[in-house]
C-alpha cells in the first residue's frame, strides 16, 4: 500500500516540474497577461474594432454597456488566452464562459450566455492578424505565430514582474541598513 502511494507522489512530482526553461502564458497570472496583451493589441492597431462597440451590451442579461472604452481589446486578449490554454474552442463555449447571471425578478437567477456577436467579432479580429486560425474539426485554435506572440508577451510580463520584485528587495535592504 505504501509503495503505490509513493509511485503516485513520484508521478505527480515529475509531471509538476517543468521540462523546459522557456516560459509561456501558463506561467503568468491571467489579469496581468490580459492587461498587457490588450495594451499590445491597442498599440498595434491591427484589430478592427466594430463601430457599435461603444453602445452594445455584452449580453442580454446585462443592463448597461461596459464602462471601459477599451473593453473590446480586453475581451479579445481574454479570448486569445483562453484559446491558448485549450486546444480548440468555438463561439458557443465562449458564450458560456463570458456569460453571467440573468436577473429574473423574484425568481432565482440563472446563467445566461454572453453575446455571440461580440465573441465572433473578437475572434475574427484575432484571426485577421494571424493569432488564431480555424480548426478543421470546428471552432478556432491558436496559430504558431499567435503562440509565439503570446509567449513573447508572457515573457515581457514575467521580466517586468521580476524587475518589480528586485526593486522591492533593494528598497527593503536599504531600509534594513538604516
Amino acid at each position: 500500500m505504501l509503495l503505490s502511494s509513493t509511485r503516485v507522489t513520484t508521478r505527480i512530482l515529475i509531471i509538476a516540474t517543468p521540462s523546459h526553461s522557456s516560459h509561456s502564458v501558463r506561467d503568468v497570472e491571467a489579469d496581468t497577461f490580459i492587461r498587457a496583451y490588450s495594451q499590445h493589441l491597442k498599440r498595434s492597431g491591427k484589430i478592427e474594432v466594430p463601430t457599435w462597440v461603444d453602445i452594445v451590451k455584452t449580453g442580454a442579461y446585462k443592463e448597461q454597456a461596459p464602462y471601459d472604452p477599451d473593453w473590446f481589446y480586453i475581451r479579445a486578449a481574454a479570448l486569445a488566452r483562453h484559446i491558448y490554454l485549450r486546444k480548440s474552442v468555438g463561439v458557443g463555449a465562449l458564450r458560456k464562459l463570458h456569460g453571467g447571471p440573468k436577473n429574473r425578478g423574484f425568481m432565482p437567477a440563472k446563467h445566461a450566455p454572453a453575446s455571440g456577436s461580440v465573441q465572433r467579432k473578437a475572434l475574427q479580429g484575432l484571426e485577421g492578424i494571424g493569432v488564431l486560425e480555424k480548426d478543421p474539426k470546428g471552432g478556432r485554435r491558436i496559430s504558431q505565430d499567435g503562440m509565439r506572440d503570446l509567449d513573447r508577451i508572457a515573457m515581457a510580463c514575467l521580466e517586468s514582474q521580476r524587475e518589480e520584485e528586485d526593486e522591492e528587495e533593494s528598497e527593503e535592504e536599504d531600509e534594513d541598513e538604516e
